[in-house]
């Protein structure tokens, strides 16, 4: 990009000084040269004339490479633009499609166990289905979703949002949730609100996925200038660096999306639990 700049200035200068400069030494040339064989009005109409040969000798090859240089500056956008909208395609995908299969393979599992033991009941049965008509509501509405301008997407209530993830957890994987919220909803625009809420919904679904925990809490607090949030849990903790073991896709997700809104990431992990922190400022733990 560096290099394609760079020719197209110099492109622009040389449309610029070349008519100047040839206008100049043909003004000499004929002053200096050719005064006693071309007659002053004669030397004026050629002027123009040479001007324009000029035109079509230089200046055209000059336009084709700037219009081609366009062409790729273009190409380049259009190919960021598609890589930028598989990535977000990737993100929406990972957060539900991906998420909610992986609760229903635990359901799947929960009722093959259950068919061992001779006790498969029309309640599994009956929320394995729910799943995958939730599975089914999801991609319907995330390709309707990604018809939508974001400037168009409505405002959500994020701590009614973070509650409901909470409780469908607590209820889908038995597990004990509680939620201590303060953040007030217009601290964060919608899309800080979609892109927060995105990176506690990858950490609920860890906290089941990874750590075998039995308990998890979120807190929330903060201001427009600073707010800070905790996902924590009490299961085995990790133990190497998650963002560097193979298949962590959605822990890298989260911290791209965290950088990419200017906030903080922190993990932390032990053999009592784990705990994610995002933090938006300088906020006091």
């Amino acid at each position: 990009m560096q290099e394609g700049t760079a020719t197209y200035k110099q492109i622009k200068y040389m449309i610029l000084l070349l008519p100047t400069l040839m206008v100049g030494i043909w003004e000499i040339v004929r002053h200096q040269f050719l005064m006693p064989y071309i007659s002053m009005d004669l030397g004026n109409y050629l002027t123009p004339v040479l001007v324009f040969l000029v035109s079509l000798v230089l200046l055209l090859p000059l336009f084709s490479l700037m219009e081609r240089n366009q062409r790729e500056l273009e190409q380049e956008r259009a190919l960021k633009d598609a890589m930028k909208a598989r990535e977000g395609l990737a993100k929406e995908l990972h957060d539900g499609m991906a998420q909610s299969l992986f609760l229903l393979s635990v359901k799947i599992d929960r009722l093959e166990a259950s068919r061992k033991n001779g006790e498969v009941s029309e309640e599994n049965v009956d929320q394995i289905k729910k799943t995958v008509h939730e599975v089914n509501r999801y991609v319907r509405q995330a390709i309707a979703n990604l018809k939508i301008p974001v400037s168009e997407q409505s405002s959500f209530s994020l701590e009614q949002s973070v509650k409901d993830q909470l409780a469908q957890m607590a209820n889908e994987i038995m597990i004990e949730a509680s939620l201590d919220w303060s953040l007030q909803d217009d601290a964060l625009s919608p899309s800080e609100k979609s892109e927060l809420l995105s990176c506690i919904r990858e950490a609920i679904i860890n906290v089941r996925k990874h750590t075998r925990a039995g308990l998890v809490s979120i807190t929330g607090a903060g201001d427009e200038k600073s707010w800070r949030v905790v996902v924590t849990d009490n299961g085995e903790g990790f133990q190497h660096n998650p963002f560097e073991v193979s298949g962590s896709y959605g822990l890298q997700i989260m911290k791209e999306r965290v950088e990419g809104m200017g906030w903080k990431l922190r993990l932390t992990s032990s053999d009592t639990g784990t705990q994610v922190e995002i933090t938006k400022g300088e906020v006091s733990p």
